[in-house]
C-alpha cells in the first residue's frame, strides 16, 4: 500500500467503481446523473459491483459511486470530500483519476486496484484483492 491508511475510518472513505464491471447481459441497473444505480433487490448475486458495494456499505463507507468515466467520479469525490478514495478501474482511468484528484484543494489519499481484464464491457476484477483493499486499515468486525 502506498501510504498508511489505517488512521482513516470507513465513514471518511468512498469507493469508486467502473460501470463496466457489471454483467451487461443480466444487469437490471440503470445509468443516472449520480452514476450507475443498482436496484436494492438486484438478483445478480455474482455481480462484482453488488458484492463490493455491499461490503463498502456494511463497513460504513461514506459512499459508493459506479461511474462511466473519470469526470463523474471526480465530481463525486469533490462533493463527498472523503479523506480516502478506494478506486477500481482500468490502468488509464486510474492514472488520469489520481492526477485529477491530486489537483484538488486538500486532496484525499487514493488507493487503487487495476482491473484484471479491461475493455469497457464485462470487465473483471480480482474480487478477493478488492475486498481486502476495502477493509485495509480498518478494525476487524
Amino acid at each position: 500500500m502506498p501510504e498508511d491508511i489505517s488512521g482513516i475510518p470507513a465513514p471518511e472513505r468512498v469507493l469508486l467503481l467502473p460501470h463496466c464491471l457489471r454483467p451487461s447481459e443480466r444487469c437490471p441497473g440503470r445509468p443516472s446523473r449520480e452514476g450507475f444505480q443498482c436496484p436494492p433487490d438486484c438478483p445478480v448475486e455474482d455481480c462484482p459491483i453488488k458484492i463490493l458495494r455491499g461490503e463498502a456499505e456494511r463497513l460504513g463507507y461514506k459512499g459508493v459511486c459506479v461511474a462511466p468515466g473519470g469526470a463523474l467520479a471526480l465530481r463525486y469525490v469533490q462533493e463527498k470530500k472523503p479523506r480516502l478514495v478506494v478506486a477500481v478501474a482500468c490502468q488509464k482511468e486510474l492514472a488520469e483519476g489520481k492526477e485529477a484528484v491530486a489537483k484538488l484543494n486538500d486532496p484525499p489519499a487514493v488507493v487503487t486496484l487495476p482491473l484484471l481484464r479491461d475493455g469497457c464491457v464485462d470487465t473483471a476484477v480480482d474480487l478477493p484483492a478488492a475486498l481486502c483493499l476495502l477493509r485495509a486499515g480498518l478494525p476487524s468486525p
